[in-house]
């Protein structure tokens, strides 16, 4: 089968499937009807789609009507559309089709407008900036439609709606019962940024929640300072209550390697994953977040720890807050296509080391960016003033809070067992 040939039976696989089961056009969301090399398909595409939105039914009887009171009927047979709907045995595989379609028609357009670009150079501009404004016009209409495109209340009437009458839960509880009542927990498509001083249990604070969330899915966990068994050392001690440096020196008496195996055995039950690497990319967490929901579907959250120490690349002129600011809203972006919580731990700047008083966004190490992209940002900051015998006191501030405003909480740290507790 000739290349053309093979596009226009990934084509037919896609329409085909549509007819088998309507349903699939939202799986194939992203997809154009320019996307399609053959014309008609273009055209049956564009109907099924009207249909869709509609609300009417995507089937050969709507399609071939359509056809025949626009007196089109010439243009397309109903044998063809019969043979396409039959074609198709099974769904399972349109949105692999619709990815082949899409890929390809990108690679046409972008032979296209490399003929028109290379037309481009015999062509005289007052300036270089207007040949590069003409370059880049061409560019923009080659990139497929922002799937966020502007939308009017009638065009998304029905999504709404369905949106009002789902019961999913678009957040997750963390298990600290104060924070989840105000703020309903941690909401799927946040950036959520947590820093703090030096040993104010920021790591520590970030476990007790990934067990928490892990209830309600798998969370995914890149630890760049700690390994793997560090981080189980800790919430081995979380759970157990056996004190944190009794495991960290291995001094456990028999009665104590019972209690680490129940403890280990309750975390087993848990989707937690965890890569414990150093220089972590952001594009490795994007295409390690894109198996994990292949495979299990959506996650709960995803955690970094922590953002300053990630492989930051960093272009030629950019500084290195702009780099930061790249990867904060690749973070963001990921949070919204993963449908999950993004949870990073952040350093916080020198100047915040020299107070014993409340912090506040300037504070953020590099912060212009990660202000700007974060959903929520949090400061664990230690106030002298403020004690408990049980332990060590512990000053959450919500410093910002999209949608659910800004808050204070007390945490009560008993850091020998790696634990933290809400107070009044």
């Amino acid at each position: 089968m000739t290349s053309t040939g093979t596009d226009l039976a990934a084509e037919q696989s896609v329409l085909g499937a549509v007819f088998l089961d309507p349903n699939v056009l939202d799986d194939i969301h992203f997809l154009e009807d320019r996307d399609f090399l053959d014309q008609r398909h273009q055209q049956i595409y564009r109907v099924m789609r009207w249909l869709d939105q509609k609300n009417k039914p995507v089937d050969l009887t709507t399609v071939t009507e359509l056809y025949v009171q626009h007196n089109r009927a010439d243009q397309v047979s109903v044998v063809y559309l019969t043979d396409m709907a039959t074609s198709v045995p099974t769904t399972a595989n349109v949105r692999h089709y619709a990815d082949i379609v899409r890929s390809k028609a990108i690679r046409r357009r972008g032979a296209e407008i490399g003929k028109e670009i290379s037309a481009l150079s015999r062509e005289d501009f007052e300036s270089d900036d207007e040949y590069f404004s003409a370059v880049e016009s061409l560019v923009s209409d080659m990139r497929p439609e922002d799937e966020g495109r502007m939308k009017n209340f009638s065009e998304t009437r029905k999504n709404y709606f369905n949106h009002l009458l789902s019961k999913e839960i678009e957040y997750v509880e963390t298990g600290f019962p104060k924070f989840d009542g105000w703020a309903h927990g941690l909401w799927r498509g946040w950036l959520f940024v947590s820093a703090g001083r030096p040993s104010v249990g920021k790591t520590a604070l970030l476990l007790q929640r990934v067990m928490g969330v892990a209830e309600s899915g798998p969370v995914l966990v890149w630890s760049q300072e700690m390994d793997e068994n560090q981080l189980k050392d800790r919430m081995i001690s979380n759970l157990s209550g056996i004190p944190y440096n009794r495991i960290k020196n291995k001094e456990l008496n028999p009665q104590q390697y019972g209690f680490v195996e129940e403890a280990y055995n309750r975390l087993e039950k848990l989707p937690i994953y965890i890569q414990d690497s150093s220089g972590v990319t952001i594009d490795e967490v994007r295409s390690t977040a894109r198996r994990f929901k292949r495979r299990y579907g959506d996650l709960a959250m995803i955690a970094v720890d922590y953002l300053q120490i990630m492989n930051i690349p960093r272009k030629r002129g950019e500084t290195r807050a702009e780099s930061i600011g790249n990867v904060t809203q690749a973070a963001k972006q990921i949070a919204r296509d993963m449908r999950c919580c993004f949870m990073m731990l952040s350093q916080m700047n020198r100047d915040s080391d020299k107070q014993a008083k409340k912090p506040n966004l300037s504070h953020l190490k590099e912060s212009s960016s990660i202000e700007q992209d974060a959903d929520v940002v949090e400061f664990l900051w230690h106030d002298p003033n403020d004690y408990e015998q049980q332990g060590k006191v512990i000053q959450q501030f919500i410093a910002k809070g999209r949608d659910i405003g800004i808050n204070e909480f007390r945490l009560l740290f008993r850091g020998w067992k790696q634990h933290f507790e809400e107070l009044k």
